[in-house]
C-alpha cells in the first residue's frame, strides 16, 4: 500500500475513528487558510485587503447573493427613495426658490452624495460583511461605527413604521364613497344639527386627521391610552416586515419588484391625471419659477446638503448590507451614480405630481375665496361701497379670480382708508401655492384634501396611500436589512429568530407612537435620533476609509474589484473634499439646534389649530438620550481598545471542536519567523517551512488542561491538547 494512503485507527471514549493521512495533509492545508484569514489580520493590518479577498472565497459560496442586477438595483432603489422625496423635496422646493433650489441640490449631489454612496457601495461589496464587520475590519478602534449605525437604524425603525400604519389606516378607509373626510361630521342633539366646531375652525381633513385618525391629545405630556386602531395598524407593519425579511435577501428580494416599481407607476398616472385638471399647470409653473436671489442664502445648501444626506440613506448601513451580497467584481461605481440619479429624478417626478395636485387645490380655493367675498362686497353695495366702482362688464353671478382682483384694485384705490374695514381678503392663488407644506400636513391634509375634488376620487385615494406603504416598505427593508445583516454576521445568530425577536421588540417599543399623543414622540425621533448621529457616523466612515485605511490602498482595492481605476476626482473628494462640507454640516446642524430650543407642534382643540410647545423637562432629556445613546458606541469602543479590554486578536481565530483533540494558541508568543512568514501567505508568496496548525475541525483552547498532554507546536504555545491515551498506533506521517 503506498505511504500516503496508510491508514491510521484510534479508539477515543468508544468511538472508532479511521483517518487517511491525505486527510490530514488537506485538513492541514485548510486550516492554514482559516489561519491566514482569521488570525494574521490584526497582526498585518497593510496586507487585509488580500485577507479579505483569499479569506473569503470559502464563505462566498456560503453568503447569499442577489437573483439578479435589477433585483440588487430595485432593493437600493426602493431603500433610498423613500417618504421622504414625496413630501420633504417638494416642500423644499416650495421654501427655498422653487426650481432654483434644484441647482444646489444638483452641485450637492455630485460633491457629496455620489462620493459617499460610492463608498459605502465599495466596502461593503469589498469586505462582504455588515456594517460592524467592514469598519471592525477597516479599524478596530473605529468598530463602534457599526454599532452606531445599527442604532441609529432601530431609531429610525421604531417610528418610521407608525407612517406605514397611518398610511394602512388610510387606505383601510378609502374604499368609501364619498370618502369620509370629505366633509365636516354634523353633530346632533335633542334641538338641532350642527357641524362640529373643531371642524368647521379648521377643515374636514384637518379635523379627520388629528381628531379621527391620531385621536390626539393637546400635548405630549398628555398620554391619553392607545388608539387600538393606529395600535392594530402598527401590528399589521410589523407583521408585513417580518414576513419580508424573514428570510433575508432571498425573501425581501423578490418583494422589491413590488414595492419598488409601483410607486412609480402611481406617480405617474397622478401626473398624467393632474394634467387634465384646472389649475395644474399654474402649480407646476410656480414650481419652475426661480428665485435666484434665495440661493445666496446659506441656509438653502445647508437644507439641499441635509436633503441629499439623507435621501441616498447614507451611515444607516442599509447600502452596506445590500451591496454586500454582491459579486467582488460588481460594477459598484455603475450603481453609485444610477441610484444616485434615480433617487433624484423621483424626486423631481415626486414634486412635478405635488405641485400639479396643489396647484388644482390652490384654484379650487381660490374659487371659493372669490365666491365668498364676492358676497361680501354685494352687501356693502350703497353702505360702503359706491355701485359705480363696480366695472359694467362683471356678472355677480359668475365673477371669476381675474374680475375680482379688478374690482378689489379699484375700490382699494378709491377707498385706501376704509378698506381694511371691509374684510375683504386677496384672493390671490399665488399665495395658496406658497403656503408651505410638508411630511404628513402634506400626505394626510393637503393631498388627501385635494384627491377630495378628483372624480372617482376614491380610486386615486386607494393608490395614492398604497403608494405610501409601498415606499415606506422599501426603506424599511432597507433600514431592517442594516440591523440583521451586521448582527448575523458577527454573532452567528439564526436570522429567521433575529428578525422575529427584533420585530417584536420594536412593536412593543413602538406601542408610545400609537398612544394619543404619538404623533409628538414620532416628531421629537425624528428631529434628535438620526439626524446629528448619522451625520457623525458618515464623517467617521469618511476618515476610517481615507485618512486610517489609505485612499491610495482603498483605491487600489478598487482597482483590483472593478478592474479599472476610478477617476482621480473620488480621491480628492474623499481626502479633502466631503470631509470638510461633512464638518461644515455637522456644525451648522450643532448651531441650529442650539439656537432654537426643542420644541413641537401640538394640536390645540379649542382653537383648532396648531401651536408650538416647548418640550417638558423629561422630554429634553429624553432628545439628549436619544443624540447620546444613538453615538455612544463610537468613543466606548474606541476607549476599550485603547485599554486593551478589548483585544485586537479576540476572536481572530474562530472557535471549532473535534472529538479527538482541542488545538491550544498562544497569540502573544509570537516568533520574527513565524510573522515574516504569515506576511508572505498573506501577500501570496510561499511560506518556509513552518509547522502548520492541525486541522481546522479541532477546537480552540487557551491554558494548560488538567489530565492531557500538551504538545506544543513550534517555539511557540500554540498545540494540541490530546486525552490520555496509551495505545495510539505510530503513525508513518
Amino acid at each position: 500500500m503506498p505511504k500516503n494512503s496508510k491508514t491510521v485507527k484510534r479508539e477515543i471514549d468508544d468511538d472508532e475513528v479511521t483517518e487517511s493521512v491525505k486527510d490530514l495533509l488537506s485538513n492541514e492545508d485548510n486550516c492554514e487558510d482559516s489561519f491566514r484569514k482569521s488570525s494574521l489580520v490584526g497582526d498585518v493590518p497593510q496586507n487585509k485587503e488580500r485577507d479579505v479577498e483569499e479569506g473569503s472565497e470559502e464563505e462566498e459560496e456560503e453568503r447569499p447573493a442577489w437573483s439578479s442586477k435589477l433585483q440588487y438595483i430595485l432593493a437600493q432603489v426602493g431603500f433610498s427613495v423613500g417618504l421622504g422625496n414625496v413630501w420633504r423635496f417638494p416642500y423644499l422646493c416650495q421654501k427655498n426658490g422653487g426650481g432654483a433650489y434644484l441647482v444646489p441640490y444638483l452641485i450637492l449631489l455630485v460633491l457629496i452624495g455620489i462620493p459617499l454612496f460610492f463608498l459605502e457601495l465599495a466596502v461593503g461589496q469589498r469586505i462582504r460583511r455588515g456594517s460592524i464587520g467592514v469598519w471592525n475590519y477597516i479599524s478596530p478602534r473605529l468598530g463602534g461605527i457599526g454599532f452606531a449605525s445599527c442604532l441609529v437604524c432601530f431609531f429610525v425603525a421604531l417610528y418610521y413604521n407608525v407612517i406605514i400604519g397611518w398610511s394602512l389606516f388610510y387606505f383601510s378607509q378609502s374604499f368609501q364613497q364619498p370618502l369620509p373626510w370629505h366633509e365636516c361630521p354634523l353633530v346632533k342633539n335633542k334641538t338641532n344639527t350642527y357641524v362640529e366646531p373643531e371642524c368647521e375652525k379648521s377643515s374636514a381633513t384637518t379635523y379627520y386627521w388629528y381628531r379621527v385618525a391620531l385621536d390626539i391629545s393637546d400635548s405630549i405630556s398628555e398620554s391619553g391610552g392607545l388608539n387600538w386602531r393606529m395600535t392594530l395598524c402598527l401590528l399589521a407593519a410589523w407583521t408585513m416586515v417580518c414576513l419580508a425579511m424573514m428570510k433575508g435577501i432571498q425573501s425581501s428580494g423578490k418583494v422589491m419588484y413590488f414595492s419598488s416599481l409601483f410607486p412609480y407607476v402611481v406617480l405617474i398616472c397622478f401626473l398624467a391625471r393632474a394634467f387634465l385638471l384646472k389649475g395644474s399647470i399654474d402649480g407646476i409653473i410656480h414650481m419652475f419659477t426661480p428665485k435666484l436671489e434665495i440661493m445666496l442664502e446659506p441656509k438653502v445648501w445647508r437644507e439641499a446638503a441635509t436633503q441629499v444626506f439623507f435621501a441616498l440613506g447614507l451611515g444607516f448601513g442599509g447600502v452596506i448590507a445590500f451591496s454586500s451580497y454582491n459579486k467582488r467584481d460588481n460594477n459598484c461605481h455603475f450603481d453609485a451614480v444610477l441610484v444616485s440619479f434615480i433617487n433624484f429624478f423621483t424626486s423631481v417626478l415626486a414634486t412635478l405630481v405635488v405641485f400639479a395636485v396643489l396647484g388644482f387645490k390652490a384654484n379650487i380655493m381660490n374659487a371659493k375665496c372669490v365666491e365668498m367675498n364676492t358676497k361680501k362686497i354685494i352687501d356693502f353695495l350703497g353702505k360702503g361701497i359706491n355701485p359705480s366702482l363696480i366695472p359694467h362688464h362683471i356678472n355677480f353671478s359668475n365673477v371669476s379670480p381675474e374680475d375680482y382682483q379688478q374690482m378689489t384694485n379699484i375700490i382699494r384705490g378709491v377707498m385706501e382708508n376704509d378698506y381694511p374695514r371691509l374684510g375683504l381678503d386677496s384672493c390671490d392663488i399665488k399665495e395658496e401655492l406658497n403656503k408651505a407644506v410638508q411630511g404628513t400636513g402634506l400626505a394626510f391634509i393637503a393631498f388627501t384634501e385635494a384627491m377630495t375634488h378628483f372624480p372617482a376620487s376614491p380610486f386615486w385615494s386607494v393608490m395614492f396611500f398604497l403608494m405610501l406603504v409601498n415606499l415606506g416598505l422599501g426603506s424599511m427593508f432597507g433600514t431592517i436589512q442594516g440591523i440583521l445583516t451586521p448582527i448575523v454576521d458577527t454573532f452567528k445568530i439564526r436570522k429567521e429568530c433575529l428578525t422575529v425577536g427584533c420585530c417584536v421588540l420594536a412593536f412593543c417599543i413602538g406601542l408610545i407612537f400609537v398612544q394619543r399623543s404619538g404623533n409628538y414622540f414620532v416628531a421629537m425621533f425624528d428631529d434628535y435620533s438620526a439626524t446629528l448621529p448619522l451625520l457623525i457616523v458618515v464623517l467617521l466612515e469618511n476618515i476610517a476609509v481615507a485618512w486610517v485605511y489609505g485612499t491610495d490602498k482603498f483605491f487600489e482595492d478598487l482597482k483590483d474589484m472593478l478592474g479599472f481605476t476610478p477617476y482621480r476626482y473620488y480621491y480628492y473628494m474623499w481626502k479633502f473634499v466631503t470631509p470638510v462640507l461633512l464638518l461644515g454640516l455637522l456644525a451648522t446642524s450643532i448651531i441650529q439646534l442650539g439656537l432654537s430650543p426643542p420644541s413641537y407642534s401640538a394640536w390645540n382643540q379649542q382653537l383648532a389649530q396648531e401651536q408650538s410647545l416647548s418640550y417638558p423637562p423629561w422630554g429634553l432629556a429624553v432628545c439628549i438620550s436619544l443624540v447620546v445613546t444613538a453615538i455612544l458606541p463610537v468613543p466606548v469602543v474606541f476607549i476599550l481598545h485603547c485599554l486593551n479590554i478589548i483585544d485586537e486578536n479576540t476572536g481572530g481565530l474562530s472557535t471549532v471542536s473535534y472529538k479527538k483533540g482541542r488545538i491550544i494558541k498562544d497569540t502573544a508568543c509570537r516568533t520574527r519567523e513565524e510573522d515574516e512568514d504569515d506576511t508572505s501567505l498573506l501577500n501570496a508568496k510561499t511560506p518556509s517551512e513552518a509547522p502548520s496548525p492541525m486541522p481546522a475541525n479541532y477546537r480552540k483552547h487557551s491554558g494548560p488542561a488538567s489530565g492531557a498532554d500538551v504538545t506544543l507546536n513550534g517555539s511557540c504555545s500554540t498545540g494540541y491538547i490530546m486525552p490520555n491515551i496509551t495505545d495510539i498506533p505510530k503513525s508513518d506521517l
